[in-house]
């Protein structure tokens, strides 16, 4: 008798607790969130370029949508609709699943693949599986949900091969002109041309990368001060030159969008670098808090990610490819040349071309793409950057927050006006193009 006790008490102690609400617990959005974030820490930790860091994000967002489809039949997979997507592989029939865990994990593992740190992603893959096991679910869904999650991830790991990104890691480098209308590379550093083949990266949604071209720019002549680009260049010289109480709103807001993902600093001979989100990483955090102000589900805060990321993808792609056609010298070589030698902007100028204003395209993009999920005047407070330094900021709706977001460029001195507001025309079509031709809701 004592014999039979002891054996049933080890065996009680051996099994798990049962959780009736495991399948509740595991839909928690702060799995997918939690997951997203710690890819932007790593961006931030491997100083991605802004263009490259939208795939990035673009990949592991989709890759969690595709995997928690088969869970939720209101939503469709994205499988023809985005370029070259071929259908992802399907859950068992009849076997239960854990659709967030499988989603998590195809994240955890596509963005683990396009980023250098990979130990990071490990350490953060350990403590999420942890915090899966916590909620007591069964072995069986536990096993196989997470079979499922490497399966779609497999799928978009490899779609993401074709996308010509390793290709063009072997392109020739940016030739500098000497024509005076043309970029060249700007103080401190004088960094070499970043990303000037970005518009042969496979697009999304838009059919290619120059159908959306936009007007183009101001037609160069510092030989005239009468003439529109000397007026356009002046106005970026004195755009600080207001009275105290505007000058900080103007500085504010420039450094709250600043978005550098690597700031050089020199004091005398030691350089030193600030490492920060990119634009598109900004917006990323803005998805973030737009669930969360919404109280989103796990299930529409992955449509969220997956609709914002490619927007950013697919506008970078548009935008890059109208900054290497145009080639348009930044503000800080013609005043530096023409007006004021000593002048020097209040944002580091970015290594490439002037227009359009990367930061106006895919803040446009992406206001659309969030607006299309969580509709207009959905106000919110922006904390994004509290993490660096700067305090939050609210918006009445994520297009007011976009326009902030491209005049902000002027303001930092790295635009003139022209390439903030076209860019926003530019950044709206693409964005307008991928809500319209993605149908994620049946």
């Amino acid at each position: 008798m004592y014999v039979s006790l002891l054996l049933l008490s080890i065996l009680l102690i051996g099994c798990k607790p049962s959780n009736p609400d495991w399948k509740t617990d595991a839909e928690n959005p702060e799995f997918l969130h939690n997951t997203m974030q710690a890819i932007t820490d790593v961006i931030v930790h491997d100083i991605f370029s802004p263009p490259v860091a939208s795939r990035i994000y673009a990949y592991p967002s989709i890759a969690a949508y595709e995997a928690m489809v088969p869970g939720h039949p209101n939503y469709q997979t994205l499988a023809g609709q985005l370029t070259g997507l071929d259908p992802v592989p399907q859950p068992e029939a009849g076997k239960e699943y854990c659709y967030s865990l499988a989603g998590a994990k195809a994240m955890v593992i596509v963005g683990k693949k396009l980023i250098f740190s990979e130990e990071k992603m490990d350490e953060y893959e350990a403590k999420m599986l942890a915090e899966y096991q916590k909620i007591n679910m069964p072995e069986d869904v536990y096993e196989r949900s997470i079979a499922y999650g490497e399966a779609v991830a497999e799928h978009i790991n490899a779609w993401s091969d074709k996308d010509n990104y390793k290709q063009t890691r072997t392109f020739p480098k940016y030739t500098i002109n000497d024509e005076p209308r043309r970029w060249k590379p700007t103080p401190p550093d004088y960094m070499d041309a970043i990303e000037p083949h970005w518009s042969k990266i496979r697009s999304m949604v838009i059919d290619s990368a120059n159908q959306f071209v936009p007007v183009e720019p101001t037609p160069y002549n510092m030989a005239d001060k009468n003439s529109q680009f000397y007026k356009d260049a002046i106005q970026v010289y004195k755009v600080l030159d207001v009275p105290e109480a505007e000058k900080n709103d103007r500085i504010a807001v420039a450094q709250f969008w600043d978005c550098n993902p690597y700031v050089s600093h020199h004091k005398g001979h030691v350089m030193f670098a600030t490492k920060k989100i990119t634009p598109g990483g900004h917006w990323i955090g803005i998805t973030k808090i737009a669930c969360q102000t919404a109280k989103a589900d796990i299930m529409k805060s992955a449509q969220a990610y997956a609709m914002c990321s490619i927007s950013l993808l697919d506008a970078f792609i548009s935008c890059w490819d109208e900054k290497y056609r145009s080639e348009v010298v930044r503000p800080e070589t013609v005043i530096n040349t023409f007006v004021d030698p000593d002048w020097t902007p209040l944002l580091q100028t970015p290594p490439f071309p002037e227009y359009t204003s990367g930061h106006s395209v895919i803040s446009a993009a992406a206001s659309t793409a969030l607006t299309s999920v969580f509709g207009d005047n959905f106000a919110y407070t922006d904390s994004v950057e509290v993490t660096y330094g700067m305090p939050p900021r609210s918006f009445k709706s994520f297009y007011e927050a976009s326009n902030e977001a491209a005049v902000s460029r002027l303001y930092g001195g790295i635009h003139y006006w022209p390439a903030c507001s076209v860019g926003v025309d530019e950044g709206k079509k693409v964005g307008a193009f991928v809500v319209n031709n993605l149908k994620m809701m049946k």
